[in-house]
């Protein structure tokens, strides 16, 4: 019997996935032949999240430039390189653009075709357009994949999971406000994926409360208002009526940064620099564990400070007081936080030039204003000084931190659980919105259809509606009929709405605090509660304590997931290919 693959998830990962199955089937590969099952509801290459069949007014939040689903030489890996085109190439559109989510679906399905023609004639994709229910089946022996509405299961010599963001049970607050909702005839949307969220009871006119400032409010801003008529007429939005008032707030208060508006020049950092691989060992071999606030962040904090600096001493050398060969010698021989921040202060004159950490993780930590209205003008103007500064190349040092940022995530995925702080940390900093969405906003703003709650946002459920409050504006609250979660489902094991992983779960399957399923680094085998390898599955994605910040990622920046895909590709070869040889010897 030829030996059999399944794949469940069949977007950006498993397409990735197979991308690397095809591009190291030359070296591993001796088989007599293959079969690959992707088992996946949506179709391949996009997925549920990049399926074409969604509006057409949701953007990617890259340019279009910065998109590529093919190694290149700064990825470290085992296996060959396949360079391919990047979205903009492939697409022949402006390297700038930021291109909506049908146009990227239709970009990865092209990237899934090309990955199956790359694959010898005897190894064979079938596409199952089922969800997976469960895996059931021995450690050294073949798995069984049941499929909904399928009275047999696949079997398997292997499994791997490439699932992706997925549907979660409400947590204890979230089920206390939904029965809330239920018993006062309320409107309450849990976290979700915005394009599946039914937002017609959303009623036009009417006070909606929002929690979660990120790029999932960014989706509900643009269904509830340019998709429902409204149009803008340069900066300013002319109403079609059927709005309803936003009112949001979040922990910080503000929205994400804006993505950087303006290209790299000059030499690169040369990172990683202070959290490197040799870091990252002398970590894992502590036999204590480590704390990432204690152990692992003050690494970070250090990196990202020398992207930052590296560049301002390089590329804007008026602004700086001293040499950089002299800063960098004293930088890297400082430990102490305060050292640092000596150095820094006596080398760099203006405060602006300089990496507050801290400052830019909680912009409005003690900031109060007398009134809601003021809170509104301070926080336009916040809004508007974050463009500015991320379109303007003067400003070039935090293009420094990004790429910082991206060399310490591809870094950290080898440690597995570093928490969930750091993950929002970064896509707050480094995954925000397009630089149009935030002129959306002012406009918004402006027109009266978006209020700003404030920092620490708290929501009660009292007197048959929803109150929101924030220390921002001591006194103020408003009161909703409506209550929406902006924000993506926590990615937990325990609570996922998926059987599959809460069967994997009650099977033996191990799990992070918080939560996350735990993998081995070096090759994506789901663990046990021992820490044992499972020889025959393995999974890759958010769920997992080996999460990246995306399955696509900037051409040149290492790619940590396409590592990982390489990784678990030639695992997955390798065994199948002796797997086989055992069996002809037989």
């Amino acid at each position: 019997m030829r030996p059999q693959l399944v794949i469940v998830g069949a977007g950006p990962r498993g397409t990735g996935l197979l991308e690397r199955i095809a591009a190291n089937v030359p070296e591993l590969y001796a088989g007599s032949g293959l079969d690959i099952h992707l088992v996946d509801p949506h179709p391949p290459g996009g997925g549920r999240i990049w399926r074409q069949a969604q509006s057409p007014l949701l953007w990617m939040n890259s340019h279009a430039e910065d998109v590529t689903m093919f190694t290149d030489e700064t990825v470290t890996m085992d296996g060959p390189v396949r360079e391919g085109p990047t979205l903009h190439e492939w697409a022949a559109v402006d390297g700038g653009t930021f291109a909506d989510r049908q146009l990227q679906g239709r970009y990865l399905r092209w990237v899934y075709e090309r990955a199956r023609a790359d694959l010898p004639p005897e190894i064979t994709v079938h596409h199952h357009p089922r969800r997976a229910l469960r895996i059931r089946g021995p450690r050294d022996g073949r798995q069984q994949v049941w499929l909904e509405d399928r009275p047999r299961p696949l079997l398997a010599d292997l499994v791997i999971l490439a699932l992706g963001h997925l549907d979660a049970e409400l947590d204890v607050e979230q089920d206390e406000l939904a029965a809330y909702a239920r018993e006062h005839g309320l409107v309450h949307l849990p976290p979700d994926f915005t394009a599946d969220s039914d937002l017609s009871p959303l009623k036009p006119g009417e006070p909606v409360l929002v929690r979660g400032f990120g790029l999932a409010f960014v989706d509900l801003m643009v269904l509830l208002t340019e998709g429902r008529g409204g149009r803008y007429d340069g900066d300013t939005y002319v109403p079609s009526g059927r709005e309803p008032v936003l009112y949001v707030g979040s922990r910080r208060g503000v929205p994400y940064h804006a993505k950087i508006g303006y290209g790299w020049t000059g030499d690169r950092p040369p990172l990683p620099r202070f959290l490197g691989p040799a870091a990252i060992e002398d970590l894992l071999a502590r036999p204590e564990g480590f704390d990432f606030r204690r152990d692992v962040w003050p690494l970070v904090a250090k990196e990202l400070g020398f992207a930052h600096y590296h560049r301002l001493f390089t590329a804007h050398t008026e602004r700086t007081a001293t040499a950089w060969a002299d800063f960098e010698e004293k930088y890297t021989a400082a430990d102490d936080p305060a050292e640092i921040r000596a150095l820094v202060a006596a080398a760099v004159p203006d405060p602006a030039d300089r990496l507050d950490l801290a400052a830019l993780d909680h912009p409005l930590d003690g900031v109060r204003y007398a009134s809601h209205e003021a809170f509104q003008d301070g926080l336009r103007a916040y809004i508007e000084a974050d463009l500015d500064r991320r379109h303007d190349p003067a400003h070039s040092a935090d293009l420094g931190v990004f790429l910082g940022l991206l060399s310490v995530y591809g870094q950290l995925v080898r440690l597995g659980n570093t928490g969930p702080w750091w993950h929002g940390f970064f896509s707050y900093l480094a995954s925000g919105p397009p630089g149009p969405r935030l002129r959306q906003m002012l406009a918004l703003s402006r027109a009266g259809l978006l209020r700003f709650v404030g920092a620490g946002m708290t929501v009660s459920a009292e007197n048959g509606v929803f109150r929101a409050a924030s220390p921002t504006v001591p006194g103020f609250s408003v009161e909703a009929r409506a209550l929406v979660e902006a924000r993506l489902p926590e990615p937990t094991v325990g609570r996922a709405r998926d059987s599959l992983l809460r069967e994997l779960h009650a099977d033996g399957a191990a799990e992070t605090p918080d939560g996350l399923l735990r993998t081995d680094p070096g090759d994506g085998r789901i663990l046990d509660g021992a820490g044992r390898p499972h020889p025959r599955r393995f999974a890759l994605g958010p769920y997992t304590d080996a999460r990246t910040p995306g399955a696509f990622t900037r051409p040149r920046t290492g790619g940590a997931a396409f590592r990982q895909n390489d990784a678990t590709a030639r695992a997955v070869l390798a065994f199948l290919s002796t797997s086989q040889m055992k069996e002809l010897a037989r």
